[in-house]
């Protein structure tokens, strides 16, 4: 079941409603005296940030260095 949110309630919390919609999946059902006005949902997730997600095992601090001491400001 949804959760149910005043419109004026929604005002004041959008930002941080929509972060947790986005973080749970959870919709949300917004309402104007009562009565449902919209829906909101999360988007869905691109397919190539589903495929990456986790990939990342091991990460080097200097991952593309040649070791080479470059001295620019001379």
């Amino acid at each position: 079941m949804a959760e149910k949110m005043s419109a004026a309630e929604f005002k004041n919390k959008c930002l941080k409603v929509m972060d947790r919609i986005m973080r749970t999946g959870r919709e949300l059902v917004v309402t104007k005296r009562g009565k449902p006005v919209v829906r909101i949902l999360p988007a869905p997730r691109k397919e190539s940030e589903e495929d990456l997600d986790g990939m990342i095992l091991h990460q080097d601090d200097d991952l593309l260095s040649t070791g080479e001491d470059w001295q620019a400001d001379r």
